[in-house]
């Protein structure tokens, strides 16, 4: 925990440059949250070229992310997204606003890994 999943276009520069997303996307987490770098992980998801729709429209080119991680307070988790938006923009050299990209709290009583429950966010 936590785990980023990336949903790129098959052929993009998201989908090239994986590896410098990741170690981006580790850095903008643990500097923000304080977290051990080998708790961080990321997962791509390399779709067609007209895997991304939105308004029932092919949506413009760009990364969609959805991240699992541990409950935090409001304000941690604006300043998170943000440096998240932008480490992918800096990995990719993509513009910073053809990303969507979200965060989805999950309390650590609810998170189960490699055979030990986690305590809250807080608690660390």
């Amino acid at each position: 925990m936590p785990n980023y999943i990336f949903t790129v276009t098959v052929g993009s520069t998201s989908a090239l440059r994986k590896k410098e997303i990741a170690e981006a996307i580790t850095k903008a987490h643990c500097t923000v949250t304080g977290a051990p770098e080998s708790y961080v992980g990321c997962t791509f998801i390399e779709v067609p070229e007209d895997g991304h729709w939105q308004g029932g429209k092919l949506a413009r080119p760009g990364a969609r992310l959805t991240g699992l991680v541990r409950e935090r307070p409001e304000a941690v988790n604006r300043k998170l997204l943000l440096a998240l938006g932008h480490a992918w923009a800096d990995a990719t050299g993509e513009p910073f606003d053809t990303a969507a990209m979200g965060l989805v709290d999950v309390p650590g009583h609810q998170i189960l890994e490699f055979g030990a429950l986690l305590g809250d966010a807080a608690d660390d």
